[in-house]
């Protein structure tokens, strides 16, 4: 019998994640894969992206509908208990054998907290990361301990896993699946990408992307202010934004953004570009700017600088080509002169990706198989207390 495994995405960054490790359960014969699609994916505000996923080859088992019309905090407890509600119903009548979920965002501690419940071992991939600024902090860690078995992209991170009371037999370091998304994408020349956004890239150009802090007050609105300040200083570089997510007050970001597209020529916006375009976007940056954890996961293997700005992800282990600054428009200035300089863009070309060398989906679907193979699924975990034990 194939093992049913359920995949759950709620967001364009999550499914480009997961995409590799989807291609090879679907064209694995051991795996009867089932994608669920919830979240943003199903908003046409944020680009109805579950038709990307469509257009890549995957069949969807299920779309659930659980995001509400507004981003504040109350908005977003209660998708959280919509998400519970709707994937109980949907755990209930499909016999999954295995759940697997990606990351830290509110949508998966829910699916995970009626996962649980049904009885169904999760598989987390990249618990052990810190984001200091952002509730998916929390959000990560509580995900962790609902969950099985636990895929890491480093090595520090799998220890953290461990100390959060995880057994070690159960927590495996495989590396970052955005780099191996990298090493195996087709990227579009800069003539096939200015086509396809139609939006002319010839010269210097930077990625942006930038979300709510939603561990901080309100000054979303200020912060991004003073990013768009230092945008508007430099005319002769194009900027390419990438909208915010469906985090608290992501809409102040993306209204401000669709007005400052409006106002000035040498900028673009996209709910979505998709991956390959994403990708080969990346690909021919001058540079990264804002707090997306692609800055951090994806643009060092570019050999591009990021400037990372603020505390949203404040801890996560990051390759030299980072530029850490404060959400201030000379902070972001000084950063954004530094990313430009010589120096600092061939010291970008020579950093190694702290986060694996591209063969994770490989690893992944190795140690789910053996799982099961060897009938090791025991869903009564005794917390791994190491004390003096030295973690291996």
């Amino acid at each position: 019998m194939k093992k049913k495994i359920g995949v759950v995405t709620a967001t364009r960054a999550e499914y480009g994640l997961l995409k590799p490790l989807l291609e090879r359960l679907r064209d694995d014969a051991f795996f009867d894969l089932r994608i669920i699609v919830t979240g943003a994916h199903l908003s046409p505000e944020f680009g109805l992206t579950y038709q990307d996923i469509k257009r890549d080859g995957f069949d969807i088992d299920e779309k659930i509908e659980i995001l509400l019309s507004a981003d504040t905090p109350s908005s977003i407890s209660k998708s959280s208990g919509l998400a519970i509600i709707s994937f109980a119903d949907y755990f209930a009548k499909n016999n999954l054998d295995m759940l697997l979920v990606l990351g830290d965002r509110y949508e998966t501690l829910s699916v995970c907290i009626a996962a649980m419940n049904e009885r169904i071992p999760i598989a987390h991939l990249y618990g052990g990361e810190t984001t200091e600024g952002a509730i998916d902090e929390a959000v990560r860690h509580a995900v962790t301990k609902l969950s099985y078995l636990h895929f890491t992209s480093t090595e520090l991170y799998r220890k953290r896993v461990i100390q959060l009371g995880e057994h070690p037999d159960r927590v495996h370091q495989v590396g970052g699946l955005g780099v191996e998304n990298i090493i195996n994408q087709n990227f579009l020349s800069t003539e096939e990408l200015s086509e396809s956004i139609n939006f002319n890239l010839d010269g210097e150009y930077a990625m942006v992307t930038f979300h709510p802090v939603t561990l901080e007050d309100n000054y979303v609105e200020d912060q991004f202010r003073a990013l768009l300040d230092v945008c508007s200083m430099y005319p002769d570089v194009k900027f390419v934004f990438t909208k915010a997510n469906a985090d608290a007050n992501g809409r102040i970001i993306n209204k401000m953004i669709d007005h400052y597209v409006h106002e000035n020529d040498h900028a673009i916006a996209f709910a979505s570009l998709g991956m390959q375009r994403y990708l080969s976007a990346l690909h021919k940056a001058t540079c990264v700017i804002g707090n997306s954890s692609s800055g951090l996961l994806e643009a060092p293997s570019f050999g591009i600088p990021t400037i990372n700005i603020g505390d949203r992800q404040k801890g996560r282990i990051q390759a030299e080509s980072v530029i850490d600054c404060e959400p201030k428009k000379g902070n972001i200035q000084e950063a954004f002169e530094l990313a430009l300089s010589r120096s600092f863009r061939e010291k970008a070309k020579r950093v190694v990706n702290p986060y694996g060398n591209g063969e994770s989906s490989l690893k992944i679907i190795s140690i789910i198989k053996d799982m099961f193979e060897q009938e090791q699924v025991e869903l009564k975990k005794t917390f791994y207390d190491f004390g003096e034990k030295k973690v291996e």
